[in-house]
C-alpha cells in the first residue's frame, strides 16, 4: 500500500476533478485516515462533504471509491465552507460577537438572543445599546456600529427596547467630619497667607452599587438575527460560573478568546469616561480575553453554557456580569 506523498500527491491530483463532481464533495486532500474516530497512521484521500450520507442515499456515480490506485480514502464531514466575513462587516442575518451598537457610540458586541413576553432580543450592555443611560427606547441600534461604517438607515437593525440604567458616583454635602473640617479649614488659612486663591472644600463620595451594564433591543425583523454566536456555535442553557471556571467569549475586536475565572464577589469601581465612574458589586473577574469593543460578548463555560455578559477589563483582566443577575434585572431567560 502506498504510504509516501511522493506517491499520493499525483494519485490526488489525478483524481481531484472527479471526486469534485462527486455529490457533497467541498474540499479534497491527503491527511491521515480516521477509523472508528481515532487517527490512524495510514496516509490517505481525503474527501471533506457537506453532510455524509450512507450509499443507499447517493448514485454510484456520486459514492467515493474506497480506494483510488490502491491509496484509501476517507470522508469527512466538514458543512459547507465559507468565507468567513469579518466581525465588523454587515452580517445578516447577525450571530451573537459581531459589531452593533447605538447610532450615537462606537461599537460594542452583540452578545446573543434572549426572551422576554415570548419575543426576542438581541443581548449586550447598556453602553453599548443604550449610550450609558443617555438612549431612550426606540432609538435605532446599528450592526456594525457606527464605527465600523454602520449607517442609519441602511444598517438599522434593532431599535432600543430596554436598559438598566447605570449609577455613578456623585458628590455628597460638604463633610460633617470635625477632623476632615479642621484639615480644610488649616489649607485654606495657609493659602489666604501665601495670596492663594485656591480654597478646599471635603466631601465624601457616595456610588450607589450596581450589579449589571444591560440592555435588550428589539430587531426589525427576526429573519435579521441568527440564534448562534460566531465561532462558538449554539448557546446550551445557563449555568452559575465558579472559581476555576473555563470561559470562552466572541468578541468583536479580538473574537474568539478563552479563560478562566480567577475571582469572584468582585468588586470594582469601573472608568466610563469623562469623570463618570460606577461600582459594580457581585461580579466575575477573569484574565486579559478582552479589549475595547469587546463589551456585550457573551461569555460561556466548556460547554457552550452562558455564564455572563462581558463589559469591562483592563489590559490584565476582565470584568463580567454574572448571566443570572443580568436575567433578573432585565426579566430575560434563554
Amino acid at each position: 500500500m502506498p504510504d509516501d506523498l511522493s506517491t499520493i500527491r499525483p494519485a490526488l491530483k489525478a483524481a481531484a476533478p472527479r471526486l469534485h463532481s462527486c455529490a457533497n464533495v467541498v474540499a479534497t486532500g491527503v491527511g491521515y485516515k480516521i477509523s472508528q474516530g481515532a487517527r490512524t497512521s495510514n496516509l490517505s484521500i481525503v474527501c471533506s462533504v457537506s453532510k455524509k450520507l450512507s450509499p443507499t442515499q447517493l448514485s454510484t456515480r456520486d459514492l467515493v471509491p474506497p480506494a483510488i490506485d490502491g491509496i484509501p480514502t476517507d470522508v469527512v464531514e466538514t458543512g459547507r465552507i465559507r468565507a468567513f466575513q469579518s466581525r465588523t462587516d454587515k452580517h445578516r442575518p447577525a450571530p451573537g460577537g459581531v459589531s452593533i451598537g447605538h447610532r450615537d457610540i462606537t461599537a460594542g458586541t452583540l452578545g446573543c438572543l434572549v426572551q422576554k413576553n415570548g419575543s426576542t432580543f438581541i443581548l449586550s450592555n447598556n453602553h453599548v445599546l443604550a449610550n450609558s443611560n443617555d438612549a431612550q427606547p426606540g432609538n435605532p441600534i446599528l450592526q456594525p456600529g457606527p464605527i465600523d461604517g454602520g449607517r442609519f438607515p441602511d444598517d438599522h437593525i434593532a431599535d432600543l427596547h430596554e436598559f438598566v440604567p447605570i449609577t455613578f458616583s456623585q458628590p455628597e454635602p460638604p463633610s460633617q467630619c470635625p477632623a476632615a473640617r479642621a484639615v480644610a479649614a488649616f489649607l485654606n488659612a495657609t493659602c489666604r497667607v501665601i495670596a492663594s486663591k485656591t480654597r478646599y472644600k471635603i466631601v465624601t463620595l457616595q456610588a450607589e452599587d450596581n450589579l449589571v451594564d444591560a440592555a435588550i433591543a428589539r430587531p426589525l425583523n427576526q429573519t435579521g438575527v441568527k440564534d448562534e454566536i460566531l465561532e462558538l456555535g449554539i448557546i446550551q442553557g445557563s449555568a452559575e460560573a465558579a472559581l476555576g471556571t473555563t470561559v470562552k467569549k466572541s468578541g468583536r475586536t479580538t473574537g474568539l478568546t478563552t479563560g478562566e475565572i480567577l475571582q469572584i464577589d468582585v468588586t470594582a469601581n469601573v472608568q466610563y469616561g469623562a469623570g463618570q465612574v460606577a461600582r459594580f458589586t457581585d461580579q466575575l473577574l477573569a484574565g486579559p480575553m478582552s479589549q475595547g469593543g469587546d463589551s456585550g460578548s457573551a461569555v460561556l463555560d466548556d460547554e457552550n453554557r452562558l455564564v455572563g455578559l462581558l463589559f469591562a477589563g483592563s489590559d490584565t483582566t476582565t470584568i463580567i456580569n454574572r448571566i443570572q443577575n443580568v436575567f433578573s434585572a432585565l426579566g430575560v431567560s434563554r
